[in-house]
């Protein structure tokens, strides 16, 4: 995306430079004393920005409707180095709830929980928009949060779980 929109030169003389003299805890050190809000506004202009590229782009045309995919990843963390983010008995971690519009893979929700509780429990945070269309993982398969969804004007896709029951209550032809 970048590499189409700007030109930057970087002369030989500064590689080098940057290459002998940046150390990864020069970096580290410099980020201990920074205010994380600077990088939660810089994301968001980042957003900003894409959102202006992909506008007019549709998931399909026979849904018009906005389509998301919800889904989290955890991340370890060393508990020397991080005891709040206590995870496993060993090592630390958070969880990285997102919500993402397709086909553009623009975040549009980014939530940071402990690593501990289940995904599920995003659902309960999750503002649902009427209309819209939800892409889930079977994680996050709770019939009531998504009776939620459903209860909200808008609809979700996710796999069933193999232990499921399930049983038909009328047949239509």
């Amino acid at each position: 995306m970048w590499a189409k929109r700007s030109r930057v030169h970087v002369s030989e003389d500064t590689k080098s430079h940057v290459r002998k003299n940046l150390k990864a805890h020069n970096l580290s050190n410099a980020n201990m004393d920074r205010d994380w809000r600077i990088y939660a506004e810089f994301a968001q202009v980042l957003i900003d920005i894409a959102i202006k590229l992909y506008a007019g782009e549709k998931f399909s045309e026979e849904i018009r409707e906005p389509v998301y995919a919800l889904d989290s990843t955890t991340i370890s963390l060393s508990l020397s180095l991080f005891p709040w983010a206590e995870f496993r008995e060993t090592r630390g971690g958070i969880k990285l709830h997102t919500v993402m519009e397709l086909p553009s893979s623009i975040p549009t929700v980014i939530d940071i929980t402990e690593a501990r509780p289940h995904d599920i429990n995003f659902l309960d945070r999750l503002i649902v928009e009427p209309g819209a269309y939800y892409v889930m993982d079977k994680g996050y398969m709770d019939f009531s949060r998504l009776y939620r969804i459903n209860k909200s004007g808008a609809f979700f896709v996710t796999r069933v779980k193999r232990n499921t029951k399930l049983k038909r209550r009328y047949f239509r032809l």
